[in-house]
């Protein structure tokens, strides 16, 4: 309920959301302008969050993520115990398909790449697991959104078809096919996903990639 919001925890999770698309390190005035708090207000709250060692001021006097994400990511990745399974399907994807395969969960309005295997190509679309995208772009996003019961015709067809495709909607030059990932009961787990440059995503490799993700998301439903 709105009624049970902290401001202060959603301020101090805002300015953890800044590095979502996979800065390095932010100054003050970058973290002021991703998160529209004054300077003031970010330098009281990293106090916090850096005892917590959730954020680190670099010599620099610039600021990065700390150690206590990436335990708590571990422990994350732990408890769903997908990563032994989803590697290898994920690097068979890659393989058969040639572009860069990436497994997917939401979070609120973004989506978080959980586990990634990057094509081979010279030129391919490279993004870091862990990096976290708009839930409202790309195919992945659809395919989240679908099972969210969200009641939108576009994505009632995405989940009626079993596929979402997306052409240069997060960005002008990638394309991506993605597929639900589901448990053997039916409970959507994540969102399997094959992207790559968009000029190479031809009608008929897109129908390829569609059709290498049904078929590993299948063999995978009795598995996870």
């Amino acid at each position: 309920m709105a009624d049970d919001r902290v401001a202060a925890v959603e301020r101090a999770l805002t300015i953890l959301e800044a590095f979502a698309e996979g800065a390095g390190e932010l100054s003050l005035a970058e973290l002021a302008a991703r998160t529209g708090f004054y300077k003031s207000t970010i330098l009281r709250l990293i106090a916090s969050l850096e005892r917590f060692g959730y954020i680190l001021r670099t010599p620099a006097g610039r600021y990065r993520l700390g150690p206590s994400l990436a335990r708590l990511g571990v422990l994350y990745r732990d408890e769903r115990n997908l990563e032994p399974i989803l590697r290898p399907a994920l690097r068979r994807l890659r393989d058969d398909s040639g572009e860069t395969a990436s497994f997917y969960v939401g979070s609120g309005l973004t989506r978080t790449c959980l586990y990634r295997e990057n094509s081979v190509r010279e030129l391919r679309h490279h993004l870091e697991e862990g990096a976290r995208l708009p839930l409202a772009l790309g195919a992945a996003g659809k395919v989240l959104r679908a099972y969210a019961d969200e009641a939108d015709e576009t994505l009632r067809r995405v989940r009626r078809d079993g596929y979402a495709l997306s052409l240069g909607e997060r960005d002008p030059n990638i394309a991506a096919v993605a597929v639900p990932l589901l448990d053997g009961t039916g409970r959507l787990l994540g969102a399997l996903c094959l992207s790559g440059l968009a000029a190479q995503f031809t009608l008929g490799h897109q129908r390829r990639c569609r059709d290498l993700l049904l078929e590993a998301a299948a063999a995978l439903q009795n598995t996870v």
